[in-house]
C-alpha cells in the first residue's frame, strides 16, 4: 500500500499535557504498543520491519532529513502476527543485515487521517510524531496545513523539532 506522508518528529517534555490536548480534541486513542523496529542495510531509502503488540508492518520509505515537516513516500505491508514478523526479521538479516533496532514504547492516537505518536525511546527520550496521512503527492498542501495545524496546537516549538531517524540519532549519523 503506498502512502505520502507530512510529518514531524519532535523532543518532548510535555507528554502529559499534550496527551490531554488530543484526547480534548477527540482523538481516537489506539493503544500503546512496545515496538521494535529493525532497520536493515539498503542501497536507498529505509527498510524496516516493526514487530509490536498492536502494529506489525514491513515499511520501506524515502524522506529528506530537516528539522519542519517533511514529505515522505512509504511503501507499507502489513504483517499478520509476532511469529511472521520474527521470521522475516531472522530473513531479512540474512539478506541484507541489521543497521539498527529501535525499542520504544508508542502511544497511538488519530484524529481523522492524522496520527499522533507520543514516543518514548530508549536511549534517546520522549518525543511527538505527526504524520499526516494521504494517497498521493498532490495532497502535500492539504497534509503541510494538517500538520502545521496540529504543531501549533500541541505547542511544538522550532527548537523541539527533530531532522533525522531515531535510526539516525540511535547510530550516531
Amino acid at each position: 500500500m503506498q502512502k505520502h506522508l507530512v510529518e514531524i518528529k519532535a523532543r518532548t517534555t510535555r507528554t502529559a499535557e499534550q496527551r490531554a490536548l488530543l484526547l480534548a480534541k477527540g482523538a481516537d486513542f489506539k493503544g500503546t504498543d512496545h515496538q521494535i523496529d529493525h532497520y536493515f542495510n539498503v542501497p536507498e531509502g529505509r527498510l524496516k520491519l516493526r514487530s509490536g503488540n498492536i502494529e506489525h508492518s514491513l515499511i520501506f520509505y524515502k524522506r529528506n532529513n530537516q528539522a519542519g515537516p517533511k514529505d515522505s513516500s512509504v511503501g507499507l505491508t502489513k504483517v499478520d502476527t509476532q511469529a511472521l514478523a520474527d521470521s522475516l526479521a531472522a530473513t531479512l538479516d540474512q539478506a541484507l543485515g541489521t543497521w539498527v533496532k529501535v525499542d520504544k514504547q508508542r502511544e497511538i492516537y488519530f484524529i481523522g487521517n492524522v496520527k499522533f505518536h507520543l514516543d518514548e525511546v530508549m536511549g534517546l527520550g520522549s518525543f511527538i510524531e505527526i504524520e499526516a496521512i494521504g494517497h498521493s503527492a498532490g495532497q502535500r498542501e492539504e497534509l503541510l496545513r494538517q500538520c502545521q495545524h496540529y504543531m501549533s496546537y500541541l505547542g511544538v516549538k522550532d527548537g523541539e523539532l527533530v531532522e533525522n531517524s531515531y535510526s539516525d540519532l540511535l547510530s550516531g549519523k
